[in-house]
């Protein structure tokens, strides 16, 4: 039995769990770098393991073969006799679910019968019997879920977010998750009122109230504020970079110096226990006087949308619940 799921936290869950056969772990942060349309699995992989290498997540080539180690395990699916797939409710494992959808989506029929664990609670976490009723609650793959993963992975690809939007007005419940996902990706676009995303500006609005270190910021903005978590830690701490190494920084730490995330020799244990502080342009972008965009400027991926310049052709209005921006 194959079973795919969405990491590694997930795969020693399961294996406590007693879950046997092959589980590969899926391994990336899809809500962030470039996920453009055109290519296929090897070209893409190879441009999420040079994204995931610039931010020092780890080396591109060892990142490169995982991927690649990762796609072969799922090309050959049909020497086992089932496939499963686990994944969770959140915005990081629905996007996964969305581009292993599409894979199967051109091997309908399918020789292996294909299941699936749809859980609203996290996997890593859970106790092994817990596991065990996730695994014998598994669900058949339905067709209408291998379409809509693919209409929706091709619209999260899309170089403009417009098909991803109009998915908001579709019938997504054969993946009854993927809306709030969707929804959440769209808040990733600079706001229509001050060009902060919603990660930045909860993180922003973190620091401002108090937040006593870099970790209680990330707990108070991210664990605290999210319908369901999806966002790392060290996502965290490089989208809290760009707001502070900036031409007018937004938030720096308490000695004034730039916000630098853990890599290499920059341990992560020196890092958490720090504090930040917003700059008066933080304060002015956060109270919508100032925008982050216009400020500083954009360079910046999500999906296949590249946002750039100083003045992003697409944002994202939360109050009216609608794009903003060329043909938007």
């Amino acid at each position: 039995m194959l079973h795919v799921t969405n990491g590694d936290s997930a795969v020693d869950a399961m294996r406590r769990a007693g879950i046997t056969g092959d589980i590969v772990p899926w391994r990336d942060v899809l809500h962030d770098g470039p996920v453009p349309a055109g290519l296929p699995p090897d070209a893409l992989s190879a441009v999420r393991a040079r994204f995931i290498a610039a931010q020092g997540w780890g080396d591109e080539a060892q990142v490169l073969r995982g991927f690649r180690a990762r796609d072969a395990a799922l090309a050959d699916f049909a020497r086992h006799d089932a496939v499963v797939l686990w994944f969770e409710h959140d915005l990081y494992d629905q996007l996964q679910l969305l581009q292993v959808l599409d894979f199967f989506q051109d091997r309908d029929p399918l020789p292996v019968p294909l299941t699936m664990v749809g859980a609203s609670e996290y996997i890593g976490p859970a106790a092994p019997e817990r596991i065990t009723h996730l695994f014998a609650g598994r669900q058949p793959v339905t067709a209408a879920q291998l379409a809509l993963g693919r209409i929706a992975w091709r619209a999260f690809r899309e170089p403009r977010p417009l098909q991803w939007a109009a998915l908001l007005g579709e019938d997504t419940t054969a993946l009854p998750y993927l809306r709030a996902a969707i929804l959440r990706q769209l808040e990733q676009l600079p706001s229509a009122h001050n060009g902060l995303s919603r990660s930045e500006r909860q993180a922003l609005e973190a620091i401002d109230a108090g937040a006593a270190t870099l970790a209680d910021a990330y707990r108070r903005s991210h664990h605290e504020r999210e319908e369901a978590i999806w966002m790392g830690d060290s996502t965290y701490a490089a989208h809290l970079a760009v707001l502070s190494d900036a031409p007018t920084p937004l938030v720096l730490m308490d000695d004034g110096a730039p916000i630098v995330p853990p890599r290499g020799d920059r341990p992560a244990d020196a890092f958490w226990p720090r504090r930040a502080v917003l700059t008066d342009a933080g304060r002015d972008v956060l109270a919508a006087r100032a925008d982050h965009v216009r400020l500083n400027g954009i360079d910046r991926w999500l999906g296949g949308v590249h946002l750039t310049g100083n003045e992003s052709a697409w944002r994202w209005d939360a109050d009216a619940g609608r794009l903003v921006g060329a043909g938007g």
